[in-house]
This record gives structure tokens, C-alpha cells and sequence, in this order.
């Protein structure tokens, strides 16, 4: 399955919120909002979610074979560090929109 990520915006100082993402799957899905987030364990991916009506979070949309999720952190993960260099070498510590 081809699938892409594009960082839209890194977040140097703002806490474990490190980076939102969109993916394009096979040219013809978009989905919105992928976070980057520093955990205790290091990066993670998070899908896109919304509040219940009891306070909980759900998944609006998320993978189901454990090898498309893993396919997806590698490429949202890959880009976000991808971005990060490119930031570096253009002298950017700030916030910034990645697109």
C-alpha cells in the first residue's frame, strides 16, 4: 500500500505535541490530523480522534492490520524527522508549517 506522509506543522517547545500530519493513501485517501507525540517510550503516531460524550476519546479512523499501522508510523515518523533536519540546516527553531 502506498501511503505518505506530510508534516503540517512541528511544534518545538509545546510539550509532548510534536508535530500534526496528513496522510495520502494510494493518491486518492487524505486523512487529516495524524499527531506526532513524545510519550514515555518515545515518538508515537496518533490517528485522528474525537471527544465523547463522556469525556473519552475514540479513533475517528485508524488501521486494522497491524502492518499498515506499523507502515504508518514508519513514513509519519520518518517525515517528521525528515522535516526536523530540514528546519536545522534552514536555521529554524521556531513553529513552523512544514507544507
Amino acid at each position: 500500500m502506498k501511503i505518505k506522509a506530510e508534516i503540517r506543522s512541528i511544534f518545538q517547545d509545546s510539550g509532548k505535541l510534536k508535530a500534526v500530519s496528513n496522510l495520502v493513501i494510494e493518491d486518492c485517501f487524505v486523512v487529516k490530523n495524524v499527531r506526532v507525540i513524545d510519550g514515555k517510550n518515545g515518538l508515537f503516531v496518533s490517528m485522528p480522534s474525537r471527544q465523547n460524550a463522556d469525556g473519552k476519546y475514540s479513533d475517528i479512523c485508524f488501521p486494522i492490520r497491524s502492518e499498515v499501522r506499523e507502515q504508518i508510523e514508519k513514513e509519519v515518523l520518518d517525515a517528521y524527522h525528515e522535516a526536523l533536519t530540514k528546519g536545522e540546516q534552514a536555521g529554524d527553531g521556531t513553529d513552523s508549517d512544514a507544507s
